[in-house]
């Protein structure tokens, strides 16, 4: 979720991106500052040029984050090289993505305008696919001149399509201008246009100076972009603070000490405002800012799938590789001669559990990259699992929310399986079927559909009602 901070639309008007005007003809290389509580834990370097002796520009960017999850710095590495339009609308693109654990790299170009054709390796591996999108997408950089020329009205909504490399997904983007304001930037008094971005939404607000350059750039999970000089930029805090321990949202009240057999279990979530979640459905009901998860009831090992189950559940996708022959021929192989779809389910989480080491893994949840490197948090069980299931036409999504964990509620994911009719929670990290009264699910999806939760880091408490019964405000 972190990563995804780097890389819902209504109302409004579109915008017209006639970004040749606007830009200097001349090389342009800027550099952000990424902080994060205060200290500079990494750097963006882009740089936006025309082609020689072509129409369009290219734009060449890279982004370094050292981060200490777990006690253990880990460097994320990521490089962008594009070819854009004169409208600065996407035409091809290379990505790629490094941390200790994980390497992926994708390439694609769009053609009919607004198809992307992509091809993503990770490991040994390479897969194709394509992403229609419904208008041709643009590339957001840190030039933004066709969000100040012309100048919308204070309040005025525009709205684009943004396509991102890392999550191969196209995004619906609504952006407001919020009108000028005084932003303190390197000591010095600067006044900016402001703007509030909303993507899944998740709001993010920037600051652009009158040639439409990115100033300054803050996201709700308290991650904040300064253009910096080069020397400055570049020079790195040591982290200090854990990261997952700073993004866990503290727990109010005490859990009840016989949650492990009870019923049901409430939970009042609070939120930030604007935020939308999606907790209600499967096991879980909500009841405003209450939410009440109930325990399952496991069915028996004949249990067949569900035959009704939204076709998104056996798809593959990009991340979630459920047609590699190497997914199908291991689910295969686990579930040999099993009798139903609970037993079939039962065996493809104990393998999962007993032969994925448990490490964070800083990436992409990749079904394909898991399976090759036998390790990964809660994200890479979750979708190595929902890979398995749905290579055996096993209606399987992926849950993200939060779990709680030695006196907080952590972030997590998990997954939901469709069984004897109904859904029913997995989590292979933890061995669980199903997940305890303590897995509260905030979102519902893959790659981009994570930012919803994204958007809650930071944000969000967690209050523990008295019992399963009522709800004391």
């Amino acid at each position: 979720m972190l990563v995804l901070q780097l890389q819902r639309h209504y109302g409004g008007r579109f915008v017209d991106a006639r970004f040749a005007a606007q830009v200097e003809r001349a090389r342009h290389e800027r550099f952000y500052g990424v902080h994060f509580q205060g200290r500079r834990i990494g750097y963006v370097r882009h740089d936006l040029a025309p082609r020689k002796g072509k129409q369009g520009y290219r734009l060449d960017q890279e982004a370094i984050l050292i981060l200490n999850v777990l006690g253990e710095r880990q460097r994320v590495a990521m490089r962008l090289r594009a070819q854009l339009d004169p409208g600065m609308r996407l035409q091809r693109f290379a990505f790629s993505f490094a941390s200790p654990f994980y390497v992926m790299q994708a390439a694609g170009q769009v053609e009919e305008g607004n198809v992307v054709r992509y091809r993503l390796g990770s490991g040994k591996q390479t897969t194709e696919g394509q992403v229609r999108l419904a208008r041709p997408p643009v590339l957001e950089t840190s030039r933004r001149p066709y969000l100040v020329d012309p100048l919308p009205a204070k309040g005025e909504t525009l709205r684009f399509v943004s396509f991102d490399p890392l999550t191969l997904a196209g995004m619906p983007v609504m952006v407001r201008y919020q009108g000028r304001e005084k932003v303190v930037v390197d000591g010095r008094v600067e006044l900016l246009h402001r703007f509030v971005q909303t993507v899944a939404g998740v709001r993010v607000s920037f600051w652009l100076d009158d040639q439409g350059e990115v100033v300054k750039e803050e996201s709700p999970a308290g991650f904040v972009f300064l253009r910096e000089p080069k020397f400055r930029a570049l020079a790195l805090d040591t982290p200090q603070e854990e990261i997952l321990a700073a993004a866990a949202a503290p727990l109010r009240g005490r859990l009840p000490a016989d949650i492990a057999t009870r019923r049901q279990m409430r939970y009042r979530l609070r939120l930030p405002p604007g935020a939308r979640v999606f907790a209600h459905g499967g096991r879980q009901r909500a009841d405003g800012d209450v939410v009440i998860v109930e325990r399952e009831k496991v069915p028996g090992d004949t249990a067949s799938a569900c035959p009704t189950a939204p076709s998104t559940a056996l798809e593959a996708t990009p991340y979630v590789q459920a047609d590699a022959p190497g997914i199908v021929a291991l689910a295969r192989r686990l579930t040999a001669g099993a009798n139903g779809g609970m037993a079939q389910v039962r065996r493809l989480a104990a393998w999962i559990y007993d032969n994925v080491e448990k490490r964070p893994v800083l990436g992409l949840p990749d079904a394909l990259a898991t399976l090759q490197g036998r390790r990964g948090d809660c994200n890479e069980h979750a979708a190595l699992f929902a890979a398995l299931a749905r290579a055996l036409r096993i209606p399987t999504r992926i849950a993200a929310g939060v779990v709680y964990l030695d006196g907080a509620f952590y972030y997590h994911a998990w997954n939901e399986v469709c069984v004897d009719g109904r859904w029913l929670s997995v989590d292979t990290t933890r061995n669980e079927i199903p997940a305890d009264l303590t897995h509260i699910r905030l979102a519902d999806g893959e790659g981009a559909e994570l930012l919803a939760i994204a958007g809650l880091v930071g944000r969000l408490a967690v209050e523990a009602l008295d019992d399963g019964r009522s709800a004391p405000r």
